[in-house]
Parts: C-alpha cells; sequence; structure tokens
C-alpha cells in the first residue's frame, strides 16, 4: 500500500468509525478543522521510526494549536504483531518525558490487532482501538482537557464505546467498509 493509500484508508477509519460511531466524541472538531496531521512513516526499522516519532514529537510542541491539534504517526508495515507494537507504545510515552513534554503531549495507540488484557482476540471491545495500522496519536494536554470539560461525564466514554461496539456487532462493523478493518486475520 503506497502512502496515498494509507492516508486514506486512516481518514475513513476516523470519519466512519472514530467520528461516525462517536468513539471519540472530541474528534470531530479539529478533523473538519482540519487540525490533525497525518504521517506515514517508511522507516525501515524500530530505531528509524523512533526517529520518526522524536521529530513529530518536536513538531506537534512547537506547531500553533490552529494549525495542528494532534499527529497520528501510522506504519502501515512495520509493526504485524501487537505485543511488539504495545512495547513500542510504551516507548513513546517514555519519549514524551525524554523530550520534557510530559504535561503538554500524551500519546495513545491504536493497533488493527489491538486487544484489551482479559479479553478474547475477537472480543468486540478490542474494535474500538482498532485502526487499519498500527498508529501512534500525539495529543495535545491542554485539548484534551478543554474537550473533557465541555464534555458531560468524559469517564463514561470507554463504557459507552463498549456498548456501541457490541450493537454494531463484527457484521456491523465489516459493513462500515474500512480497508483493512474486516475483523480478518493479518
Amino acid at each position: 500500500m503506497n502512502r496515498d493509500e494509507v492516508i486514506a484508508a486512516t481518514r475513513q477509519w476516523i470519519e466512519k468509525a472514530v467520528i461516525g460511531l462517536n468513539l471519540c466524541p472530541f474528534a470531530k472538531s479539529v478533523y473538519v478543522k482540519n487540525q490533525v496531521r497525518i504521517v506515514v512513516s517508511e522507516a525501515k526499522h524500530v530505531d528509524a521510526f523512533l526517529e520518526d516519532l522524536d521529530r513529530e514529537l518536536e513538531f506537534l510542541a512547537a506547531a500553533d494549536p490552529q494549525d495542528v491539534d494532534t499527529t497520528l504517526l501510522v506504519h502501515p508495515t512495520l509493526f504485524p504483531d501487537f505485543l511488539d507494537f504495545n512495547e513500542i507504545a510504551g516507548i513513546a510515552e517514555e519519549a514524551v518525558v525524554e523530550h520534557e513534554l510530559e504535561g503538554i503531549l500524551q500519546v495513545a495507540s491504536f493497533h488493527p490487532r489491538f486487544q484489551f488484557e482479559d479479553t478474547a482476540e475477537d472480543d468486540i471491545a478490542n474494535f474500538t482501538n482498532r485502526s487499519p495500522f498500527p498508529t501512534l496519536h500525539l495529543l495535545r494536554e491542554d485539548s484534551i482537557e478543554r474537550a473533557v470539560a465541555a464534555y458531560p461525564e468524559a469517564e463514561s466514554i470507554y463504557e459507552r464505546n463498549i456498548e456501541t461496539m457490541t450493537k454494531l456487532g463484527l457484521d456491523g462493523w465489516k459493513a462500515l467498509g474500512i480497508p483493512g478493518m474486516g475483523g480478518e486475520k493479518k
């Protein structure tokens, strides 16, 4: 898959799942203002991907939030195994500290094979955090705080998302037609 196809699939996921299913009630406002930066890493190995991460952390920290509020760092092929990618997500959190951006930026992660601890691989709840490709989401803490303050009962989003996915079911998820998101084995 080329860079444009990766971006297109990521946008479909944002539009149909993240915004369309309201999995993140804060996403629509920054997405419609074109403040979501999608960066496709072409790194050939983990060290190069972590260098991409370093650059994106510095870029987002320096960028005007009115121009770029959040960044999705996507790699379509380097991390097929969820547990390996989960380790990378932990390293990404450490990188935030190393860049002295703790309290300024934070990292969330999404993966095509995302699996919550103590759930079966095909548990529909896992699909709340599944994306077409391994993705690190770099977020501004200020933006999160503003969004949470404006959203009543933000702490219940997780439970509501699982309820949404349970009602939708795997067939409903597949019907969204997002490339790479049909629940098939990768």
